[in-house]
């Protein structure tokens, strides 16, 4: 399989001020895989099977459906996810695993092969925007995915956290969902490619 998966870092020093001098952080989101499967059968297993494919990934607990809705070739789903992780020392000072934790909302529109999606960490859900897009194109017999997103992190906005405090917190923070977001794209292409592998050749 191939993959690409770049993360970049960016600072919105315009909103730092005197007397609060951290920037927001913005990660945005620049990936893609290729999936040696059709088109139409790779979107389908990445809609459908999600707690499936997610079952054996190393770094997440579990995966639970917590709502789906199919209308005219439009499917909306909402999951949270657990995942598994070390938090660093500071963090814990102000939240257990509420950062392993969050909600995964989902709108698949199936005849442009797009998701949509938004996740909310369970902590500091005020000062954390996380949205994107993933699109799904056909090469030759095999699938190009590819997902662009933007996290943004506001330190102005994250609560119970002291103000000195709150330009590491959010570096912090940011580098906790970095990691669980670069390794979840590349795990669960190679977990779909597995899955389909098996499904194969047990229909072979």
């Amino acid at each position: 399989m191939q993959f690409d998966v770049g993360l970049e870092l960016l600072y919105k020093p315009h909103l730092a001020t005197p007397s609060f001098p951290f920037p927001s952080l913005i990660m945005l989101i620049n990936a893609s895989v290729l999936v040696p499967f059709p088109r139409a059968l790779v979107y389908a297993t990445y809609r459908d099977k999600l707690p499936q494919i997610v079952a054996t990934m190393s770094n997440v607990k579990q995966v639970l459906l917590k709502s789906r809705q199919d209308q005219q070739g439009t499917v909306q789903q909402v999951y949270e996810w657990h995942g598994k992780s070390e938090i660093p020392g500071l963090l814990k000072a102000f939240l257990s695993e509420d950062l392993l934790t969050w909600t995964d909302f989902a709108t698949w529109k199936e005849a442009e092969y797009v998701a949509d999606w938004q996740i909310q960490p369970q902590a500091f859900r005020d000062a954390v925007t996380w949205a994107g897009q993933d699109r799904y194109f056909e090469a030759g017999n095999s699938t190009r995915i590819e997902s662009r997103g933007k996290l943004v992190i506001d330190p102005h906005r994250l609560k119970n956290v002291p103000g000195f405090l709150a330009g590491q917190v959010s570096h912090l923070a940011e580098e906790m969902l970095a990691k669980q977001a670069e390794p979840n794209f590349v795990e669960m292409s190679q977990r779909v490619k597995d899955y389909l592998e098996k499904q194969a050749s047990h229909s072979g």
